[in-house]
C-alpha cells in the first residue's frame, strides 16, 4: 500500500517527466527555428551495408563500388525522385564521361523547378579498402559571381561520400557536417528564400530519400 509520501513522490515524478518532455519539445522547436534562420548548424549521416558470401566477392564488389562512387554523372539514374548530378572540371566545363577528381565541380539539380546547386571537391582519397571524397558549397563556375554561394547551404558545410570494406561487408556513407542555411548576406544573393525552402525540405525528408538511394546504390542493394 502506498503511503501519502509515496503517492506524492510518484505524482511529482510523473509531473517532472511530463515537464521534461515539454521542455524537450520546446528546445527542438527553438532549434529548428534557429536552423531556419541560419543561426545554427546541423550534422547528419546516412548509410547502407551489404554483406557478401565471402571476402573475394566483397573485394570485387568493393572495386565496383569505387567506380560507382567516382562516376558522379551516374548518380542521376538512381530514381525519378533523385537529383540530377553533372560533373564539371575546375574550369567549369562538363565532364560527361570522366571520374571525380580534386577541384572538380558538381552541379546538382533537384526535382522540380529549382535552381542548380554547386559544390566543389576539396578532398579525394582512394585506398585499398576505403574511398571517399568531400565537397563544399561553391559559386557557380559558369558565371562571374565568385562572391555568391550557389547552394542552399553556406560554404562551411561539408558532405563526404565514402565507401569502405571490412571483411565480407561493404558500407557506404553520406556524412553532412556544419549544414547551415545560406539565407543571409551577399553569399545568398537572390536565393535566400528558396534556399530556406530547399534546406528545410531536405532536412525534413528529401535528404533521407536522396542519400539512402545513393548509399544503397553504392553497396549494390
Amino acid at each position: 500500500m502506498f503511503s501519502y509520501s509515496d503517492s506524492f513522490l510518484e505524482t511529482a515524478f510523473h509531473e517532472n517527466k511530463s515537464a521534461m518532455k515539454i521542455s524537450n519539445v520546446v528546445d527542438q522547436v527553438q532549434h529548428e527555428a534557429k536552423l531556419a534562420q541560419g543561426d545554427e548548424v546541423k550534422d547528419v549521416i546516412y548509410s547502407s551495408q551489404n554483406t557478401f558470401s565471402d571476402e573475394q566477392a566483397a573485394k570485387e564488389a568493393f572495386a565496383h563500388s569505387v567506380t560507382k562512387l567516382l562516376n558522379v554523372n551516374g548518380w542521376s539514374d538512381l530514381s525519378l525522385f533523385a537529383s540530377d548530378f553533372a560533373l564539371h572540371d575546375p574550369a567549369g566545363q562538363l565532364k560527361p564521361g570522366g571520374s571525380a577528381q580534386m577541384g572538380d565541380y558538381i552541379a546538382i539539380t533537384l526535382p522540380g523547378p529549382m535552381p542548380k546547386n554547386w559544390v566543389q571537391i576539396i578532398h579525394l582519397d582512394v585506398q585499398k579498402n576505403r574511398a571517399e571524397f568531400t565537397v563544399q558549397p561553391s559559386h557557380d563556375p559558369t558565371k562571374n559571381k565568385p562572391d555568391e554561394t550557389a547552394h542552399f547551404f553556406c560554404q562551411e558545410a561539408r558532405s563526404t561520400f565514402r565507401v569502405d570494406r571490412s571483411g565480407q561487408t561493404i558500407s557506404a556513407f553520406e556524412i553532412g557536417q556544419q549544414e547551415r542555411i545560406n539565407n543571409e548576406g551577399p553569399q545568398a544573393g537572390e536565393r535566400a528564400i528558396i534556399n530556406t525552402v530547399i534546406a528545410e525540405a531536405g532536412w525534413l525528408f528529401y535528404q533521407k530519400i536522396q542519400w539512402k538511394l545513393l548509399t544503397d546504390y553504392l553497396v549494390h542493394l
